[in-house]
């Protein structure tokens, strides 16, 4: 919908020939802005209350280019990056506003100054080679709005380090746990805790890890109630549903 079409719809509801809940309906069905090279869709921060995000991986940095420029000229702001290169970044940086974290790969281009952080989700992490699923994690959710506490190094080897922070963790209105190895952590941490827990394995550890593939079935198999498991190494996918949760009305 563009400028003119929507003084057109401004003007029917002021006449009363349209309904303003039937033109948000409208601008929700809005057609998307094919570029070539991809199909922006500009009217999903209307749809579902988060504008697009761009999984930067396999994209080259002219794509992104694009992408980010045409993003920016529709109104973007925090444009969120998920598997940003340092190479892309690089590229990107000298021409748009950026937030570049190296160790998620995330970059937040045309960063808001201020973002509200309402709530609290705790990323709990097993060790720190889970560091940068959990950074991809908790960047994806301060740039949604939220609160977030990082626990890490708090695996299960030494279950007094995870003991020491329980106050905190009951505070919590979701828990992201990540752990590689054998995954146990998002178990303890569901027996632990009364609010949702995101269970998201690691590709951390020896051969018969399988790449992840050992902590996501243990995770899937948890006796928990309340844990939920996202894809090996998503911590994107982690730090987004725990938003939702977050954000949700009527949690504590």
């Amino acid at each position: 919908m563009n400028k003119l079409e929507l003084m057109d719809a401004l003007m029917k509801i002021k006449d009363g020939s349209l309904l303003p809940e039937d033109l948000v309906k409208q601008i929700q069905r809005a057609p998307f802005e094919d570029i070539g090279i991809a199909k922006l869709d500009h009217h999903r921060a209307i749809r579902q209350g988060t504008p697009e995000i761009i999984y930067g991986r396999s994209k080259t940095t002219d794509q992104l280019r694009l992408i980010v420029e045409k993003m920016i000229a529709a109104g973007s702001d925090d444009i969120l990056i998920t598997g940003l290169s340092e190479e892309a970044a690089d590229v990107l940086e000298p021409l748009f506003p950026m937030e570049y974290h190296p160790l998620a790969r995330v970059g937040v281009v045309n960063p808001k100054q201020d973002r509200s952080q309402v709530g609290m989700i705790v990323i709990a992490s097993g060790g720190t080679s889970d560091q940068a699923v959990c950074e991809e994690a908790a960047i994806t959710a301060e740039v949604l709005g939220n609160k977030v506490v990082r626990l890490y190094d708090v695996g299960v080897a030494g279950l007094h380090r995870l003991l020491a922070y329980h106050d905190i963790l009951l505070e919590a209105r979701v828990v992201i746990a990540v752990a590689g190895m054998e995954g146990a952590l998002a178990s303890v941490i569901g027996g632990l805790v009364s609010c949702p827990v995101i269970a998201v394995p690691t590709s951390v550890g020896y051969g018969a890890n399988f790449g992840g593939l050992s902590a996501l079935l243990a995770m899937l198999n948890s006796c928990s109630s309340g844990t939920t498991v996202v894809n090996i190494d998503n911590g994107f996918g982690a730090g987004f549903a725990a938003s939702r949760i977050n954000q949700m009305e009527g949690l504590k």
